[in-house]
């Protein structure tokens, strides 16, 4: 636990660090101030509006517990035991297996199944993947990516300004020519690369505090394999800026089929977790 926070204070800083530096360089105080503003006011609507937002993308429907007795009496039980105010519960009209997590708080929160998951997984299985996706809510992982994603914004907007205005640290008449080609290309990959970097710590994380809440880290290994699968499969039908928006919050990218490097993945290699989670149920530890 301690492992995964450090490494995402880490990442954190290397991204805040990479925005003073690009900015400095590039755009000088005021660029800096210009793209923060301009990334807050983006970003701090998707913080209070995004459950709305992608449970419409994705044409989810509440349920509760008259019309899902059994999946909604799982969520309660899960939310209890993981210490949590019960969250929404929705279903995705979509045969893929997966399920989501969004809200901006633990008290403002919903849970999210896909009609493949639901039907296609175990009880066991089931219950392992929702409460890895009540872990991102106890862990609070949207207001962590929220935070990076504005800062990131905020260096792809300072790239962009460097372009069109002459806010450059060059001399002349206007930025350095070789800066401005460096920090347009280079900015934003290193940007997204660290910002995929947070997402994956926290899918770990994500996982052993899911396995601690269900009590059972074998569970949740058996249902990534097999979602993992599925995906492969028949990825999620979304529109591409849909997928670029939501991919991260699935606990396997639902578009993961149609290709993605590595180095800007948003989730850990499946196996990988798959090992990591069997040695949690080997041990009997989840620290």
């Amino acid at each position: 636990m301690i492992k995964n926070s450090m490494r995402t204070v880490f990442l954190m800083a290397l991204v805040g660090l990479l925005f003073l530096l690009v900015g400095n360089a590039v755009g000088g105080q005021t660029g800096m101030v210009i793209a923060l503003v301009f990334a807050l006011s983006m970003n701090a609507f998707s913080y209070w509006y995004s459950d709305k937002l992608v449970l419409k993308m994705y044409q989810a429907k509440e349920v509760t517990r008259d019309n899902a007795p059994q999946f909604f009496s799982m969520v309660e039980e899960l939310a209890q035991k993981a210490d949590l105010p019960m969250p929404k519960v929705y279903v995705i009209p979509q045969q893929q297996p997966n399920a989501f997590a969004t809200g901006r708080n633990p008290k403002h929160s919903a849970v999210a199944a896909t009609q493949g998951i639901l039907q296609s997984l175990s009880e066991k299985e089931l219950r392992g993947v929702m409460a890895h996706e009540l872990a991102h809510i106890k862990n609070r992982d949207i207001l962590t990516q929220t935070i990076v994603t504005t800062v990131v914004s905020a260096i792809t907007l300072i790239a962009q300004f460097a372009i069109f205005l002459p806010i450059g640290r060059g001399g002349g008449d206007g930025p350095n020519p070789i800066v401005l080609i460096l920090t347009l290309i280079l900015a934003p990959l290193a940007a997204a690369m660290l910002q995929a970097a947070v997402s994956r710590t926290r899918e770990f994380e994500a996982d052993r505090v899911g396995a601690e809440i269900c009590g059972s880290a074998e569970s949740l290994a058996s249902a990534l394999k097999k979602i993992q699968t599925s995906v492969e499969r028949m990825p999620m039908q979304a529109s591409e800026s849909t997928q670029r928006s939501t991919a991260h919050m699935f606990p396997v990218n639902p578009f993961s089929a149609r290709g993605m490097s590595k180095l800007f993945s948003t989730h850990p290699d499946t196996n990988l977790r798959i090992e990591k989670l069997m040695a949690m149920e080997k041990t009997g530890s989840y620290s």
